[in-house]
């Protein structure tokens, strides 16, 4: 049974950490004059109480992972660093500009590339210049994404002693062929040591990275490398299904065939065998692809209905304002979302005219708000309603009919004034979304977009 609601729900989807989703973004209603409107009306709702998060952007790596979709720059130059980190505090001083008073930061998260490419000195110039002109909440969280290989004791302790206390480590998967493939290289002994290292040195989440549907990988590579996560117990996992994407620009999935990749039924075998082995250890599955101990912050927002989803993925914490810094990165106003230029010189390039380094976004209309609530609330908490008229809106009869099928197939329960997703549903839930979605539905695109929901 479950085989054929594979093959019946593995189509192309989007992940959902906005919407509208990136593709569908409306260029001609968008403008630079209008997100920064949006974004100071946000900051105005949210500062005092919830605070606003922050996304830096460290594109730079020594070498290409052919498995990662993100925006990156390959050099082993290390002289990249300074002004880059330069243009990062360039930006949030004009972003600072905009505000009537100071920003409290309640998250800070540094993603990439790399951010272990930098250097402990490097990073510690680029936080102490954030938090010097902003306010650090008393439950801020402040993580970042390490290299096993890379990130130093010195790497660790220094972002300890100024705020960091999670931090995420790629790990991918420990088979050789499939390592030697992805050309991502690191033995168990390097996780292993990065790992014990940021206990020792204090920190209260260390995060792996796992994916499943990776070329070359076996349901016993998944075994094998979920056995090896079990022995470290990190206090939680991103357990997520290999998006292959290698029309993106840039990106380096062109080194393998399609031929090499399980196929749907055995991907959606990986994930369960993976979720029964957590599971025996104490792993409660958090959303869509994610995992954590009960004694981990991921856990306990999920637990009293706090847990929240946008471009950073899932979150322990909401905040209305969250805003992108460096090359590529998105910003989310709740009521717009705008993304800064991927090519670092076109970065530099505004940057040095004054000028935010924003080169496309989306105004969300009312519908839009409507939806994008809706959608939250299935990828968060596996429900939603619309009971209170403020969730109510026009098209959602022709929503409905669109998930009978889906209710019959047993994924979830249409109520009068809600659905709820079955356990049987929520690996599916990307597709239960896609019936909320109306920009997809009003018009499917012409080539494929996204990565497949399975």
């Amino acid at each position: 049974m479950l085989s054929s609601l594979v093959n019946k729900y593995n189509i192309a989807g989007p992940r959902y950490t906005s919407y509208p989703t990136v593709p569908y973004w409306n260029q001609d209603t968008f403008s630079l004059k209008k997100w920064k409107a949006s974004l100071i009306k946000s900051f105005k709702e949210s500062n005092a109480g919830e605070g606003i998060s922050l996304y830096i952007h460290l594109p730079y790596c020594e070498s290409l992972c052919t498995f990662c979709g993100c925006n990156k720059r390959i050099t082993k130059q290390h002289s990249v660093e300074t002004p880059y980190i330069d243009a990062v505090l360039k930006e949030w001083h004009l972003y600072l500009d905009l505000f009537d008073e100071k920003p409290i930061i309640k998250e800070l998260h540094l993603g990439g590339g790399t951010p272990t490419f930098f250097s402990p000195e490097s990073l510690t110039r680029l936080i102490k210049g954030i938090v010097k002109l902003a306010l650090v909440s008393d439950d801020s969280e402040f993580s970042f994404e390490g290299h096993p290989n890379n990130t130093t004791k010195a790497h660790l302790e220094t972002l300890y002693n100024i705020g960091f206390r999670r931090v995420s480590y790629g790990v991918q998967d420990y088979n050789e062929t499939v390592q030697k493939t992805i050309h991502r290289i690191q033995p168990f002994e390097n996780v292993k040591r990065a790992t014990e290292m940021a206990r020792e040195v204090g920190y209260t989440s260390v995060g792996h990275d796992i994916i499943f549907g990776l070329p070359f990988q076996t349901l016993e590579h998944v075994k094998e490398t979920i056995l090896k996560t079990k022995a470290l117990l990190p206090d939680r996992l991103a357990f997520y299904s290999y998006a292959h994407v290698p029309w993106l620009k840039g990106n380096g999935q062109r080194g393998f065939n399609d031929s090499d990749l399980p196929s749907g039924a055995l991907k959606r075998q990986q994930y369960d065998l993976g979720k029964q082995l957590l599971g025996e250890v104490g792993y409660h599955e958090i959303g869509m692809d994610h995992f954590a101990l009960q004694t981990d912050s991921l856990y306990k927002s999920m637990q009293n209905g706090k847990l929240h989803r946008n471009f950073m993925g899932y979150t322990a914490s909401k905040t209305q304002t969250m805003i992108g810094l460096g090359a590529s990165a998105i910003s989310d106003s709740w009521y717009g979302f705008a993304q800064n230029e991927k090519s670092i010189e076109a970065y530099y390039h505004l940057l040095a005219e004054n000028i935010l380094p924003v080169y496309r976004g989306h105004i969300l209309n009312e519908e839009d708000l409507i939806i994008r609530k809706h959608i939250l609330n299935l990828m968060c908490q596996f429900e939603t309603c619309w009971s209170n008229n403020s969730l109510y809106f026009d098209s959602l009869t022709e929503v409905q009919s669109r998930l009978q099928e889906m209710e019959r197939d047993g994924l979830l329960f249409i109520d009068p004034n809600s659905i709820e997703v079955t356990a049987k549903g929520q690996p599916f839930v990307r597709n239960i979304c896609m019936a909320f979605d109306l920009y997809l539905q009003r018009k499917q695109p012409d080539t494929q977009l996204f990565s497949m929901t399975v």
